[in-house]
């Protein structure tokens, strides 16, 4: 790749992310304009308490005066202190960010290898029962909200039968360690990390397999055939490896939403990533949490759009003199 065009990516994912830092800002002035009221409802604040928390909280200084403080400390990566727990909103994300990744880097890569085996062989057998199968499949579950099929899962799996527990990341009574403690956490992921796969597989196997067809449709798998070629050495080494192409991109795309989890999924399983943080900051609400896990989500999108871009155009030539 040219570096005129690695440039003018990077360029445009730096120009990107000086717009969200700046818009995360005032997003959330706009949504909560006194959340010292909303934190302390129901509850009589004298002048000098009001005073005190602002002062704490650093909303005593004017809009531009706490914009010109928020850029400073996010150059730094000082997020500033949750109104919550008065704990650094940075540490806070650094420690839930773990489970997270754990959680839903889990149900992406599951996501990504089932439903592209899916869709190769609903592509690979068109108009058969196994087309028909797979592509029912993975519409339904695609179509469900996944916080639906979650409540699903957990009424039946772990409520109706017992097999699963139901939330949590590890069961605090049980004080395991060493390869126990991973067994128990294994079992509390289970539900969570198959609530995402069936989820998001389907958005794998319809490009998949709508990417394999048009393959299907090139001469040269004509020729590979006309040459002797059994059927599954022209699917392997010549339709499969040219359709993936979009789907890596695909892939790239959607890690990038890893650190923003599943809000929804997290706060059904009580499961205690960014999501669950992301969920509890609202009902506060929590700006300074807000604004450092929106800032976070947003520039792991930002990265891994950056990324998608790059690998797509090594993928293909085509793309670099766009």
């Amino acid at each position: 790749m040219s570096a005129r065009f690695i440039s003018r990516k990077v360029v445009g994912a730096l120009v990107t992310l000086v717009f969200v830092i700046c818009f995360n800002f005032f997003l959330f002035r706009v949504v909560e304009s006194d959340p010292v009221a909303s934190l302390f409802r129901g509850r009589n604040l004298s002048q000098s308490q009001r005073a005190e928390l602002e002062k704490q909280f650093g909303l005593d200084k004017s809009t531009g005066g706490q914009f010109v403080d928020y850029l400073e400390q996010t150059a730094t990566l000082n997020f500033g202190r949750s109104y919550q727990n008065n704990q650094p909103v940075a540490a806070e994300i650094r420690r839930k960010a773990l489970a997270t990744i754990a959680l839903v880097g889990i149900a992406a890569i599951l996501s990504a290898v089932i439903g592209v085996m899916m869709g190769i062989a609903a592509a690979w057998r068109r108009r058969t029962a196994t087309d028909y199968t797979v592509t029912g499949f993975t519409m339904g579950t695609y179509s469900m909200p996944d916080f639906w099929l979650g409540m699903i899962l957990l009424t039946v799996l772990a409520v109706g039968l017992g097999w699963f527990p139901v939330g949590g990341i590890d069961d605090p009574a049980a004080n395991a360690t060493g390869f126990s403690k991973l067994v128990d956490q294994g079992q509390h992921m289970f539900l969570p990390a198959l609530t995402l796969t069936l989820a998001y597989l389907g958005e794998y196997a319809i490009v998949m397999r709508s990417s394999l067809l048009d393959t299907m449709r090139e001469d040269y798998l004509i020729l590979a055939r006309a040459k002797g070629l059994r059927d599954v050495l022209v699917r392997n080494r010549h339709a499969v490896p040219n359709a993936l192409l979009p789907v890596v991109a695909l892939m790239a795309i959607n890690f990038g939403f890893v650190l923003s989890g599943a809000i929804a999924v997290e706060a059904i399983f009580s499961w205690p990533g960014l999501g669950l943080a992301t969920y509890e900051a609202l009902k506060g609400p929590d700006l300074p949490m807000l604004q450092g896990l929106f800032l976070v989500f947003s520039a792991s999108v930002i990265l891994f759009n950056l990324i998608a871009d790059l690998l797509y155009g090594f993928l293909d030539p085509r793309v670099r003199t766009a």
